[in-house]
């Protein structure tokens, strides 16, 4: 037991060894490492020095420019007898202010695209490349298919409205020039992050948004160099003003100061005398009628009606009519049609008086002949359908929203489809009962 001692002293003596050594080994590599982390920092400091280097001496170069401009001009002045002082040169045509800009100055401003085609960047794109940018830039305002988002613009559609009484101004239906197009979207879109897009993208949403109103097929490509040969729908609807070669000489004529009342009085408000619409204005969705009380008209003048006591609670509850039946499943399948369908009323109508617009009305679809509708004009793969006698009914509309290119190749309807059965079952009960 007494030696027992003397026999751990060298293990000791040993384990305190290996600490040691590995003590050092690894302040060793945690020296290495915090050497190699100071070197890289040195290296970014660097890098980040030189580029500010680079910044002054542009900047300073800039300066240099500058002050070599204004030596000139004083340069000039001198010469001239002058000073820079002494108002600019009086100029025929002019209010002798300011200098001539410089071309660099001119250019910088010049960036508008002319209905000609002059100012188009060099560029290209085709509809469905337009159809995807589209999708992800503007549809959150514009829709899917341009047809407008809660109160943000539709863009297609609207063909022959401009002259009811809520005309649609769309691109298709309105806009005279197509450059108004690609300058507006160019400098002015994406909402939010304007002038992001490139002209390549331009080009192609142009095109989209053309196809979108049945003016190119769905192979069309636009560029800088067949920009001027797409013909807009209502190019030929504006007209020159002449007004003041026309009108104004009428309007300036010396008044007639003969025969004058001898006192004016002013009998009625002209608020008080627009007809309010039988309906109350509740058709309209540009002025949609409040519950307000309405004037009546004594020889005083206008007074309103006060408006009904409110009735007590008990006597509201017995006086509702009551309770209309819950509708069957046939008719809740339909009114969850007519909601589908308000994706599709931009290019389709549908009831009584529906037209052909950008697709043809769907009157009757069960049991027509696909591409059949007289006066519409057709993709190649509808009227090869026609000609095969190939006749819609539910399946075969089902298959087409399901996927309307893979269903009909060369389709110019740029819908995604109905992916489920429950909407397209929907969609055909809506069709069939709308029809009736």
């Amino acid at each position: 037991m007494s030696k027992s001692p003397n026999l751990l002293l060298p293990a000791l003596g040993f384990a305190a060894l290996a600490v040691g050594v590995a003590y050092g080994v690894s302040t060793r590599n945690y020296k290495a490492e915090e050497a190699a982390l100071a070197q890289l920092q040195a290296e970014r400091a660097a890098e980040q020095a030189a580029a500010k280097a680079a910044e002054v001496s542009a900047l300073e170069a800039q300066i240099a420019q500058v002050q070599e401009v204004a030596r000139e001009e004083v340069r000039l002045a001198a010469l001239s007898g002058g000073t820079l002082s002494e108002p600019a040169p009086e100029r025929e045509g002019t209010f002798g202010l300011g200098r001539e800009a410089h071309p660099q100055e001119i250019a910088a401003w010049d960036v508008d695209v002319l209905p000609d085609g002059r100012g188009l960047p060099e560029g290209s794109g085709d509809v469905w490349t337009g159809e995807e940018v589209f999708v992800d830039q503007c549809a959150a305002c514009h829709g899917d298919f341009a047809e407008g988002v809660d109160n943000w613009p539709v863009l297609a559609g609207g063909f022959d409205t401009l002259a009811d009484e809520d005309p649609v101004k769309t691109v298709g239906s309105y806009w005279p020039y197509l450059s108004t197009v690609f300058d507006y979207v160019h400098r002015s879109m994406p909402f939010g992050a304007a002038g992001t897009l490139t002209a390549d993208e331009t080009y192609a949403i142009t095109a989209y948004i053309l196809y979108s109103n049945d003016l190119v097929d769905d192979d069309f490509v636009l560029s800088h160099e067949n920009f001027a040969e797409v013909e807009m729908y209502n190019a030929d609807g504006f007209v020159v003003d002449d007004r003041d070669a026309t009108e104004y000489a009428e309007w300036r004529a010396e008044p007639c100061m003969e025969d004058c009342k001898d006192e004016v009085e002013v009998t009625m408000r002209s608020v008080f005398l627009v007809e309010t619409p039988p309906e109350g204005g509740s058709n309209s969705v540009m002025n949609p009628a409040r519950d307000i009380a309405l004037p009546s008209f004594t020889a005083a003048g206008p007074s309103f009606i006060p408006e009904a006591t409110p009735q007590p609670v008990e006597t509201a509850i017995l006086a509702t009519a009551p309770a209309e039946p819950e509708p069957d499943q046939g008719d809740a399948l339909v009114a969850t049609g007519e909601k589908l369908f308000r994706q599709c009323s931009t290019c389709h109508e549908v009831g009584p008086g529906a037209r052909n617009k950008s697709g043809p009305h769907l009157n009757g679809l069960f049991g027509r002949v696909m591409g059949s509708v007289d006066g519409f004009r057709y993709s190649g793969g509808f009227e090869t359908a026609m000609e095969e006698g190939k006749v819609w009914d539910e399946a075969e509309l089902a298959a087409f929203l399901a996927d309307p290119k893979g269903y009909m190749s060369g389709t110019r309807m740029s819908f995604r489809g109905l992916k489920t059965d429950e909407d397209q079952a929907a969609i055909a009960a809506y069709l069939s009962a709308a029809s009736e």
